[in-house]
């Protein structure tokens, strides 16, 4: 499947934070995921959402020290979210405005089950305008029991 753009381009990277074999994943590993949005104008109550595999842990909710070291170097550039959301699903932010330009948005994620994952598209729109979006799809990830 190609990237979809109507007035949004929305792309994905992931690096690796912590990963027990290099360049495999494995339960227990962590990833950190960069999305860098383009929006082609200004629009008001705009959603970002990425998918992040079934029994994942989106981290830095607060809990737990490990949670802070591991999202340390999260980098965020362009407009503030007005409310992020972490659910089992995704990671979501909402934002009451998004400027013309580019934004980047950094999480992090805790592999927590092993098994093949296929994730939906990641996802960029403007809430009350759903014709002006963009959305990249993912690949396959396969995650490995801990070595």
């Amino acid at each position: 499947a190609e990237p979809i753009a109507a007035g949004y381009r929305i792309r994905r990277s992931v690096s690796a934070v912590e990963q027990a074999t290099p360049g495999r994943w494995s339960r227990g590993d962590i990833y950190r995921v960069k999305l860098e949005i383009d929006a082609q104008a200004d629009m008001t109550w705009v959603v970002v959402s990425d998918p992040v595999p079934a029994g994942a842990t989106i981290l830095g909710s607060g809990l737990g020290r490990d949670s802070q070291i591991a999202t340390r170097g999260e980098r965020r550039t362009g407009a503030w979210p007005a409310f992020s959301e972490r659910t089992p699903q995704a990671y979501r932010e909402y934002y009451a405005h998004l400027p013309k330009g580019t934004a980047t948005i950094e999480y992090t994620v805790r592999l927590n089950n092993a098994g093949e994952f296929a994730l939906p598209p990641t996802r960029v729109e403007a809430m009350y305008a759903p014709e002006v979006f963009g959305a990249a799809p993912n690949a396959r990830l396969t995650v490995g029991p801990r070595s």
